[in-house]
């Protein structure tokens, strides 16, 4: 998964605006905060919206 370093530094949970990290082996941006892992598209593009994120 290639996600541009400069856009996780300015990425937040949307749902509660903590940091998140990348879990490469499942293709995901992860909230530990509120336990949400939102999904990265093959162009590397993350899907950053509380309907498609998935419950840890």
């Amino acid at each position: 998964m290639l996600v541009d370093p400069g856009l996780l530094e300015i990425l937040v949970c949307p749902a509660c605006r903590d940091r998140l990290f990348v879990d490469a082996d499942a293709r995901e941006l992860v909230c530990q905060a509120c336990r949400l892992a939102y999904p990265v598209t093959d162009d590397g593009i993350p899907a950053m919206l509380a309907h498609e994120a998935r419950a840890l």
